[in-house]
């Protein structure tokens, strides 16, 4: 899952990057409100850490964009407020959760969770194509009943190829989705990580899965779906 990190302080900005992204997430983080909506216009992501007291635009602020540009992106907003009446404000503007500093970051992923879990649930968390199943819930990957142990990577890769069962994907989008925008990747590693995907999610099954296709990029269908 892609997240994005708003938060103008640099040194926990680079701690809650480090973190989620040692939490298997993909992660972006910016320093301002006009660089958080900039990002929140041009990426699709699955959940935004935002800081209240940014600068240009503050959290509230681009809450409020997000919310009115019809974006249900789910947001924990980051504040040192702990008054009610900010609290208050922060939900009312659409926010799922609110968080004060300080605090543990194992709270901050308990409810990084919680929203994200709420997310899945609202759109089903159950992604199926032949016999291979996804449940994003418990991040459980099976074919035919046989689970499948992945790396966060693989499991990211396979994830989207399954979002867009039946679509031709090129490697860029691959790239563009589950890696961090200032990362320079090559198509050269998403081939590798097929490769990979190819040993455990096909190898020992007769049906195939995982096809690519030349001169384009990659497809994962099945004759039963």
């Amino acid at each position: 899952m892609r997240i994005l990190v708003a938060e103008d302080e640099q040194n926990m900005n680079y701690v809650l990057k480090r973190r989620l992204t040692n939490d298997g997430y993909t992660v972006d983080s910016c320093f301002t409100g006009t660089e958080a909506m900039d990002y929140l216009n041009c990426t699709a992501y699955d959940a935004v850490v935002l800081d209240i007291m940014l600068p240009g635009k503050d959290g509230f602020e681009v809450l409020k964009e997000l919310r009115e540009s019809g974006q249900d992106v789910p947001v924990l907003l980051l504040s040192a407020k702990s008054e009610a009446k900010d609290i208050v404000k922060g939900l009312d503007a659409g926010a799922d959760d609110y968080l004060t500093k300080p605090f543990d970051f194992s709270e901050l992923s308990a409810r990084l969770r919680l929203i994200l879990r709420k997310k899945v649930e609202h759109r089903g968390n159950i992604y199926s194509c032949g016999g291979l199943q996804i449940d994003t819930a418990i991040r459980q990957v099976t074919r035919d009943g046989k689970i499948i142990r992945l790396s966060p990577r693989e499991y990211s890769i396979l994830l989207f190829l399954l979002r867009n069962k039946d679509i031709v994907v090129t490697r860029e989008q691959i790239v563009d989705n589950i890696y961090n925008i200032d990362q320079d990747i090559s198509s050269n590693v998403i081939d590798a990580y097929i490769r990979l995907l190819r040993k455990k999610v096909d190898r020992d099954f007769d049906e195939k899965l995982i096809y690519t296709i030349r001169g384009m990029g990659y497809v994962l269908k099945s004759e039963e779906s």
